[in-house]
């Protein structure tokens, strides 16, 4: 799972971004709005944690730019201003949980597991699941029953998105912004490629045809 951290204190940014590595999130980390907005807008977190006050753009005014773009990522808001009115002004903004400094970080990472669960179709543990298959985004693991799907790192991140937008069309763009980033220099047709190693791998399960190609836009997961 792909969480971004916008977040102006470069101490508590790193500290909260190791955390979550920590517990198997992948992290990218923007230090002023307009720069958080940028990476936003690309669509492929699966979470926001934002702070409220930072240099350029406010936390309010990028998600409110996001939620205007139909961007409906889940956000949880970190920030100072903890009073009533404050947190009226996030939820208002389109945030969905509001969390005062400080913090303890079991209370952050609970809430964000709950955001996450809150937005896509996860068990509690936060496993994904279509048919037999079983996916556990945090401990990279994914199953036929009780038969380990062995998948490389890209492979695993493929999966995950896919299963995890189930009966959505995911453009090439967006699955490659996703799964290995918009600054990566490999090349677009990589997803292609990729799709193609994955069906290899689902097909002795019979799943290969769960992702289906949509011509001349990309590709979905659709449940058999």
């Amino acid at each position: 799972m792909r969480i971004l951290l916008v977040e102006d204190d470069r101490g508590l940014s790193q500290a909260l971004a190791e955390l979550l590595r920590e517990e198997s999130f992948q992290v990218d980390v923007a230090y002023d709005g307009e720069e958080g907005l940028y990476l936003a807008e690309t669509a492929v977190y699966d979470a926001l944690v934002v702070d409220v006050m930072l240099p350029g753009l406010s936390g309010y005014d990028l998600v409110r730019t996001l939620r205007d773009k139909r961007v409906h990522v889940p956000v949880l808001f970190l920030t100072a201003l903890g009073d009533v009115d404050h947190r009226v002004q996030g939820l208002n903004a389109g945030g969905d949980d509001y969390l005062p400094k400080p913090f303890a970080t079991e209370e952050f990472l609970a809430r964000l597991r709950a955001l996450l669960r809150r937005n896509r179709e996860l068990g509690t543990d936060l496993t994904l699941r279509s048919g037999s298959l079983v996916l556990d985004p945090l401990a990279r693991r994914a199953a036929f029953g009780d038969e380990p799907l062995k998948l490389s790192d890209k492979e695993f991140d493929l999966l995950e998105y896919l299963l995890s937008h189930r009966g959505q069309i995911l453009t090439r763009e967006r699955i490659f912004n996703r799964v290995w980033g918009i600054h990566s220099d490999v090349m677009d047709t990589t997803v292609d490629l990729y799709v193609h190693y994955l069906r290899k791998k689902l097909q002795p399960f019979g799943y290969d045809t769960a992702i289906r190609t949509v011509r001349n836009v990309g590709y979905m997961w659709s449940d058999a």
